[in-house]
């Protein structure tokens, strides 16, 4: 279990500015995701314990494991998806150029399911694929009977850090990679793999922001829970801007992972938690640990 800030002796990060006031828009939409997220809420306990913030329909492994183990979990999605600026170019990229790479990237469940629609308009091209982990390797394996590619490379832990020094270079290969990825995802990977030669083409296939409605019970709701689960640098960054940082440090934060937990510890966030190897179970075990620290689950034996 890791905790930013403590061991590793980074210095604290400055409290951030105060955020800015949300002001949704109101569309037709956004009124049918907010309409799905007040479905969503009325189904949760009325004080659960820990909110999940992942886009709608991504919560539900985490939940599973959770309310399994007798956890109240309350959903209300902070980000959505959206088209990235390149989104359209990689059908075309795929379609003129696929044999140019040694390997496609991907490094997140979503930019999975983008690369598929790319891929399937491209005429369905050979590659040669590698995912930064299980969750979104799954992603393809669904989409097996289809045709659809298998990874061939999962780095030893789902992160970029990983990712890019452990990358096999190809015999007798072009040492370039194709990077569909998130418009806010860091440089870290494409900067790891180009120290080592290889040549990075990067297009930011789609996009995550705020979302633009919210059910207000489940919003208030959700500001009494003891845990908030960040599964990405936006959520924690939505959350934040919709929820206030008031609210956000009395609460401890479960991370899936080491990247977001730099961006929750980056807006100045104290109680921030994430497991060595990001996935469901690991990550409901953090989300556990932040639980029997406030006493709110009963020590481990």
């Amino acid at each position: 279990m890791r905790h930013p800030g403590r061991p590793e002796g980074r210095p604290a990060a400055a409290a951030p500015a105060a955020a800015a006031a949300w002001r949704p828009s109101v569309n037709a939409q956004s009124v049918r995701r907010a309409a799905a997220a007040a479905v969503v809420a009325a189904a949760a306990p009325a004080a659960a314990q820990v909110v999940l913030t992942r886009e709608q329909g991504k919560n539900g492994k985490l939940r599973k494991v959770l309310e399994g183990r007798g956890i109240s979990c309350l959903e209300l999605p902070m980000v959505e998806t959206t088209a990235g600026p390149d989104r359209d170019k990689l059908p075309q990229v795929l379609a003129e150029r696929s044999a140019d790479f040694d390997w496609v990237c991907i490094t997140s469940p979503e930019a999975a399911s983008v690369f598929l629609e790319g891929w399937h308009a491209a005429g369905r091209p050979a590659v040669r694929l590698a995912v930064v982990g299980e969750g979104t390797g799954k992603v393809f394996e669904a989409a097996a009977a289809d045709g659809a590619p298998q990874p061939q490379f999962v780095p030893s832990v789902a992160n970029a850090e990983h990712f890019g020094p452990e990358l096999p270079f190809v015999e007798g290969g072009s040492k370039r990679v194709l990077y569909p990825a998130s418009n806010k995802a860091s440089t870290e990977l494409q900067s790891g793999l180009e120290k080592r030669g290889f040549e990075v083409l990067r297009l930011n296939t789609y996009d995550t922001v705020p979302v633009t409605q919210l059910d207000a019970t489940a919003l208030e709701a959700a500001k009494q829970a003891a845990v908030v689960t960040v599964g990405s640098p936006s959520a924690i960054k939505a959350w934040v801007q919709i929820v206030g940082e008031e609210a956000t440090q009395g609460m401890s934060i479960a991370c899936i992972g080491s990247t977001s937990a730099r961006a929750a510890e980056k807006l100045g966030l104290q109680r921030i938690k994430y497991p060595d190897a990001p996935g469901v179970d690991t990550w409901a075990a953090v989300v556990e640990d932040c639980l029997r620290e406030r006493q709110l689950l009963p020590a481990s034996a």
